[in-house]
C-alpha cells in the first residue's frame, strides 16, 4: 500500500474513531450536559428536534453517498467529455443540466471536476457541474420534497435557483476565470474500481455525516437558545434572513442530501430566506472552500467563493419573490 493510501486509511480511522466516541459520548452524557443549559423542557424540545432533523435525513445522506462514490469510481470522465458540446458555452448549460441526473455530493464535486479539466473539458463547464451536480440531483430534489411536504413549489424554486446559479457562475468564469492546472484525481490510477468506491464511501460519508450531526444540534440550538423575539425580528427582515442563513449555511456545511431538513426546521423564517439556506450550502461552504483552495489554489477560492454567494443570494431573493 502506498504512502498516501495509508495516511488516507490511517485519517479515515481517526475521524471515525473520533465520530464514535463523539456520538456514544452524546448518548451517555448528553443529557447531563444539556441539563445545565437549557430547561427541562428545553432539553426535550433540542433532543425531539436534533433526533428528528438526524434520522429524517440519514437515509437520503447514505444514499447520495453511495451514489456518489460510484459515479466517482465507475463512470469515466471520458465520458462527460465526449459528451459535452465542443463549444464552451454551449458546454455551460448542458453540464448544468447534467447534474439532474448525476448524483454526486458536494464532497465528490471538486475532485471529480478536476478529473473533467484533466481529461479536456473547459474549466466552465467544469465548474458548472460542480455546483449544480450535489445541488439539483435527484436524491436532494426528493429530500427537498419530504422536508417540505405539500410544498412541490420549494423544490421547483431549489432547481430552478441551482440551476441558474451553476450557469451564471460557469458562464462569468468563461468571460473573466484565468486557466486553471488541476492536480490528477485523488485516487491512484492503479486502483480497483471497487477499492476507489470503498475509499469514496467512507471519506465522503465521513465527512458528510460529521457535518450533518454538526448542523443538525446547531439548528435544534437556535430553536431553543435563541430568544423568540430576536428570530422573530431577523425573520420578518426579508433581505437580513436571507442573508443570515446564507451565512450560515456557509459555517455549517451541512451535506445537500441533508440540508433541507434542517432549512425545515427552521420554521421561523420565510421560505426564500430557507431556499437561500439550500442553495447556498451545496456550492459554497467552509469544507467547500477548502478543497477548492487545495485542489485549484487559493487565487481561484479567493475569488470564486464570494461570487458564488452573492449570485446564489441575488438568485434566491428573484426565485422566491417569483416563486414562493
Amino acid at each position: 500500500m502506498s504512502t498516501a493510501n495509508q495516511e488516507e486509511s490511517s485519517g479515515s480511522s481517526i475521524a471515525f474513531t473520533a465520530t464514535l466516541i463523539l456520538l456514544v459520548g452524546t448518548a451517555l452524557f448528553g443529557r447531563r450536559i444539556l441539563s445545565g443549559w437549557f430547561t427541562a423542557d428545553g432539553i426535550r424540545t433540542w433532543a425531539t428536534m436534533f433526533v428528528g432533523v438526524t434520522v429524517q435525513a440519514m437515509p437520503f445522506l447514505v444514499l447520495g453517498v453511495l451514489l456518489s462514490a460510484a459515479l466517482t469510481a465507475f463512470v469515466p470522465a471520458s465520458f462527460f467529455a465526449k459528451a459535452l458540446p465542443k463549444n464552451p458555452a454551449l458546454a455551460v448549460p448542458v453540464a448544468s443540466a447534467s447534474g439532474v441526473v448525476l448524483p454526486g455530493c458536494e464532497c465528490a464535486s471538486v475532485p471529480v471536476s478536476a478529473a473533467l479539466m484533466n481529461r479536456g473539458v473547459t474549466p466552465a463547464a467544469a465548474i458548472a457541474f460542480l455546483l449544480s451536480a450535489p445541488a439539483i440531483n435527484p436524491v436532494v430534489l426528493t429530500s427537498t420534497a419530504v422536508a417540505f411536504p405539500g410544498q412541490p413549489k420549494v423544490v421547483v424554486a431549489r432547481a430552478v435557483t441551482s440551476l441558474a446559479v451553476s450557469m451564471i457562475l460557469g458562464w462569468l468564469y468563461l468571460l473573466t476565470g484565468k486557466g486553471m492546472t488541476p492536480p490528477k484525481n485523488r485516487h491512484a490510477h492503479d486502483a480497483g474500481k471497487f477499492d476507489v468506491f470503498r475509499s469514496a464511501m467512507l471519506h465522503d460519508f465521513l465527512h458528510a455525516g460529521g457535518f450533518l450531526v454538526i448542523g443538525a444540534a446547531a439548528a435544534a440550538t437556535l430553536n431553543v437558545v435563541v430568544p423568540r423575539t430576536w428570530l422573530d425580528h431577523v425573520a420578518g427582515n426579508l433581505l437580513l434572513s436571507v442573508v443570515i442563513l446564507g451565512l450560515l449555511a456557509v459555517l455549517l456545511a451541512i451535506c445537500s442530501e441533508a440540508d433541507a431538513f434542517v432549512a425545515a426546521s427552521l420554521s421561523q423564517f420565510s421560505l426564500t430566506a430557507r431556499l437561500a439556506f439550500m442553495v447556498v450550502g451545496p456550492i459554497v461552504d467552509v469544507k467547500l472552500i477548502a478543497l477548492q483552495t487545495g485542489t485549484f489554489g487559493p487565487r481561484f477560492a479567493v475569488r470564486f467563493a464570494p461570487a458564488t454567494f452573492v449570485v446564489a443570494l441575488i438568485a434566491s431573493l428573484l426565485v422566491g419573490w417569483w416563486l414562493l
